[in-house]
């Protein structure tokens, strides 16, 4: 299949033989999400795209990341107008709170009252993210790109069949997807094969952290690291996705 503008980043992604090609996009896609927040662009100066972060916020993670990018200037005035949407925010839920009655049950077992509306408030700015809006809305397209390319580009298909897999986190995306993009003819083939190429990987990375393990033993000393030397870091990404031995993604 020729390759089009949105079919470039998939590619581009298995291209790299990672453990999880979906990894490699994600990464990508915050740090452009990041750097467009608080890169050189400064749309952090922008009315529009303030106004969104001052009522969407930034989940802890992501506050995290955009400390360590660096752009104080930039982080100080993102924080700023938040903190003056929040506290408006703030008076409007406090000012007529009074606390539900909870039942003896509830008491018993410690149970927080349902009714509670500004722990509701607070829970939910708590996990309310400019970032992850973005990188979810982006990579949506994306896991509908990777099935209209399984489907129909065979050298890609290929690509995927003999690859690294998956990590956990988003072969379970996949399998929740393919519901939605694969007919029944379709799913019946795709589920074996993708099973198949995420045994034969899980397989692998134990293998290699298995050899690791075995290379502190110091009659292992002298022998082969084989693919072990890097073990650790891919076979966490396997587990929960990410990337652990990547440095703070830094302002250049």
């Amino acid at each position: 299949m020729k390759e089009k503008l949105y079919t470039i980043p998939l590619n581009d992604a298995v291209n790299e033989n990672d453990e999880c090609p979906f990894c490699f996009i994600e990464r990508k896609l915050e740090q452009d999400m990041i750097n467009f927040v608080l890169g050189s662009s400064s749309s952090y100066m922008e009315s529009d795209i303030r106004e969104q972060t001052d009522n969407i916020g930034f989940c802890r993670t992501h506050m995290k990341k955009m400390f360590d990018f660096g752009n104080t200037l930039g982080n100080s005035l993102i924080l700023k107008t938040h903190y003056q949407k929040l506290l408006k925010e703030f008076s409007q839920q406090t000012a007529h709170f009074t606390p539900g009655k909870s039942s003896l049950i509830s008491r018993i077992k410690k149970q927080p009252s349902e009714s509670n509306s500004v722990a509701a408030w607070a829970l939910q700015k708590d996990c309310s993210c400019y970032v992850c809006n973005g990188l979810q809305q982006n990579f949506d397209r994306y896991m509908e790109t990777f099935f209209y390319m399984y489907t129909k580009d065979s050298q890609f298909h290929e690509k995927i069949k003999n690859g690294k897999g998956f990590c956990l986190h988003h072969f379970g995306l996949l399998c929740e997807n393919a519901d939605r993009y694969l007919n029944d003819k379709q799913k019946a083939e795709f589920y074996p094969e993708i099973f198949a190429l995420m045994e034969r990987n899980l397989q692998r990375l134990e293998e290699d952290v298995s050899w690791l393990i075995d290379k502190f033993d110091y009659r292992n000393k002298d022998a082969d690291w084989k693919t072990s030397k890097d073990a650790l870091q891919r076979g966490m990404q396997k587990l929960r996705g990410g990337y652990p031995a990547d440095p703070p993604f830094k302002q250049k």
